[in-house]
């Protein structure tokens, strides 16, 4: 079995490029550790962005592991693993005792429970291809959640008419990202890997266009404008382990009947980055 396997010419193309763009993505939080770095202090900077984002990278390593035609899906996301691991071990050396539990709580909750949970729930209650059908809308439904983030930078943009949380490039590398998995996704005949990234493109594409709009708008946001904490914004993923049971359980009950048969960025908040 080849590394790589290419069903269109243009498959191996679209995953390069969104290795490469993907890539850059990772590094977009660079300046705000190197901040953190500086001052020994993570300050207003939460660590519920990066958590996920390893949560999802995992999520979609295990996913090419078992679906063999998406294999290029390894490489960004072993990266994206090893890249968020640093910023999150960094944040926990700077961060207050307080962010240091709760970071290390969600860790467990999230990293070590939800994952264990869907590895084994996908191994042992699915069988054959259904396990990559019951994964793909584990991935397919985090993704989806976690591309809702954006809403609320849109919201306060609008609101504050300002784009001081909404930075131009990350916006437009985000949206070309969603466009290269997307074709990935779609000549490879993977809805899981294809489906998500439409509405991460829309997200994009209106992102810009309102920083457009507003640019030169207010430079700043005062502190009763601030965005609302994460805990607000962030769809709560560790209702996927119930969703993975659902799954199951209808995948299972089509056997049965003889059936067959995946970024923005806030200087002090929201630095969630998928890649699928």
């Amino acid at each position: 079995m080849a590394l790589f396997p290419v069903h269109h010419p243009l498959v191996f193309v679209f995953g390069v490029l969104g290795n490469v763009i993907s890539f850059m993505v990772y590094l977009a939080p660079l300046p705000t550790f190197h901040q953190i770095y500086k001052k020994k202090s993570t300050e207003g900077f939460q660590s519920v962005p990066y958590v996920v984002a390893l949560f999802s990278a995992m999520l979609w390593i295990f996913y090419a592991f078992l679906n063999t035609n998406a294999s290029l899906l390894i490489t960004i996301n072993s990266i994206g693993c090893f890249i968020e691991t640093a910023y999150i071990v960094m944040f926990i050396a700077y961060a207050t005792k307080q962010a240091r539990i709760t970071t290390l709580k969600l860790i467990f909750l999230l990293n070590i429970c939800g994952f264990g949970s869907i590895l084994i729930l996908t191994l042992f209650l699915a069988k054959g291809a259904n396990r990559v059908r019951v994964l793909g809308w584990v991935c397919l439904i985090f993704s989806l959640s976690v591309f809702v983030a954006p809403l609320f930078i849109i919201r306060q943009v609008v609101r504050t008419k300002s784009v001081e949380y909404m930075p131009f490039l990350l916006s437009f590398f985000l949206t070309l990202s969603a466009v290269m998995w997307f074709f990935y996704g779609l000549l490879l005949k993977d809805f899981y890997i294809a489906g998500p990234n439409i509405l991460g493109f829309l997200f994009g594409i209106a992102q810009m266009v309102l920083y457009l709009i507003y640019r030169k708008g207010n430079k700043k946001v005062t502190k009763d404008q601030k965005l609302p904490e994460l805990a607000e914004q962030i769809v709560d993923v560790v209702k996927l382990s119930t969703m993975v049971v659902g799954e199951v359980n209808l995948v299972n009950q089509c056997d049965n009947g003889g059936q067959d048969n995946s970024d923005k960025i806030e200087k002090k908040g929201l630095e969630v980055i998928v890649t699928s």
